[in-house]
């Protein structure tokens, strides 16, 4: 069987088409969705629209990890760095996916400026990789340590009744969890002053915004 090389250009169109894939298509998930074991809930209309904004803020975190994974991924500087980085994007897709697919359970869409997401993040995923492997893998610590915290927000702040979207959190949370833990054993460093508040700064307007638009 003849295994075909991609060239650059083919590499690049790979790297647009999983971009077109996580602002506006419909990703496939490896894993079931943890709703599926969960019985849809009679949420009224004000519950609904506030569950709705709730996910569509964690799909918009996921678009934004796919970026910054595959930013970082591009530039990683050892192998298994990269390898790494790549599997736990693969991951987040399965996130991405279930956010998409709760999203329109509660009749509501993504973020408008998901574009514009992916496009900083990858930037930023980039940068980081720069600052050589072990920054990056910090970056990736911190950004799951600050996913881990909101989502517990998330898991507070979601209508009582909605056991769906809770379990789809539950396990996304338990997964940045480890993905945190893994970037530190692959030799992740904890980031200087102030990128941690920077960072959470970010995500505040990130939030903010993609919770209405």
């Amino acid at each position: 069987m003849t295994v075909r090389t991609l060239t650059p250009f083919d590499q690049l169109l790979a790297k647009f088409e999983r971009a077109l894939e996580a602002v506006a298509g419909s990703p496939s998930a490896q894993r079931p969705s943890p709703a599926g074991r969960v019985t849809e809930a009679d949420l009224d209309d004000s519950e609904r629209r506030h569950a709705a904004g709730l996910m569509r803020i964690n799909h918009t975190g996921e678009v934004c990890a796919q970026a910054l994974y595959l930013g970082q991924a591009a530039l990683a500087r050892r192998a298994d760095t990269r390898d790494h980085l790549l599997h736990a994007a693969g991951e987040e897709t399965d996130h991405l996916a279930w956010c998409a697919t709760r999203i329109k359970e509660l009749d509501s869409r993504p973020s408008l400026l998901n574009p514009l997401w992916y496009a900083g993040s990858y930037a930023i995923g980039a940068a980081a990789a720069l600052a050589g492997d072990a920054l990056s893998l910090g970056f990736v610590m911190e950004t799951e340590r600050q996913v881990e915290a909101h989502l517990q927000e998330h898991l507070e702040k979601l209508p009582p009744a909605d056991e769906r979207s809770r379990a789809v959190l539950t396990q996304m949370q338990a997964d940045e969890v480890r993905h945190a833990l893994e970037a530190e054993q692959h030799g992740g460093v904890e980031l200087p002053f102030p990128l941690p508040k920077l960072m959470a700064l970010s995500s505040m307007v990130m939030k903010t915004i993609a919770y209405r638009i």
